[in-house]
């Protein structure tokens, strides 16, 4: 069966970038999952430092007057920095996880494109293989070589359709 120099080529482009859509799963999943990690672990961070300030008030209440307003500056400044971390938490999550998920289905569209684009060079290669055949069997038989050289011309122009536009006719 002779394959045509284009359709070697999007061979080649199909594996490339199937490679690509499994690479980006392998490591945007273990990126989601360590970023999500890591704001959890700031979150109880910061949730373990807000009971810290609560203590630290406690203890103030108890002490002089004096020592008194020097630990409750203590714990505002603690408190303030909570606050800071409770921002990271929130931008994290905004700004870095959550697209990190919607990655997701990015991929699995592309990877949904890529199943088609590969049935349909399937579908190609099957057509060419039946025009040969039938090529070899009935030389003389017009009616079915032009047939046969039909369906593969329409599965060709289906194979090399983008992505977006494969609607099969």
């Amino acid at each position: 069966m002779s394959r045509t120099p284009d359709a070697r080529a999007r061979d080649k482009k199909i594996r490339q970038i199937q490679e690509k859509i499994t690479n980006v799963e392998k490591h945007f999943g273990e990126m989601c999952q360590l970023f999500a990690g890591y704001v959890s672990k700031t979150a109880r961070l910061r949730d373990k430092a807000d009971l810290l300030v609560q203590e630290i008030c406690l203890y103030a209440d108890t002490e002089t007057p004096n020592l008194k307003r020097g630990i409750k500056q203590y714990a505002d400044h603690l408190a303030t920095i909570q606050d800071y971390r409770h921002a990271e938490v929130e931008r994290l999550e905004a700004k870095v996880v959550e697209p990190l998920k919607s990655y997701g289905a990015v991929v699995k569209l592309k990877k949904e494109d890529l199943k088609t684009t590969q049935s349909a060079r399937e579908s190609e290669v099957k057509q060419m293989a039946q025009l040969e055949r039938t090529r070899n069997k009935n030389p003389s038989d017009r009616q079915m070589i032009c047939h046969a050289e039909s369906d593969l011309q329409k599965a060709t122009i289906y194979a090399t359709r983008k992505p977006g536009s494969w609607r099969r006719p």
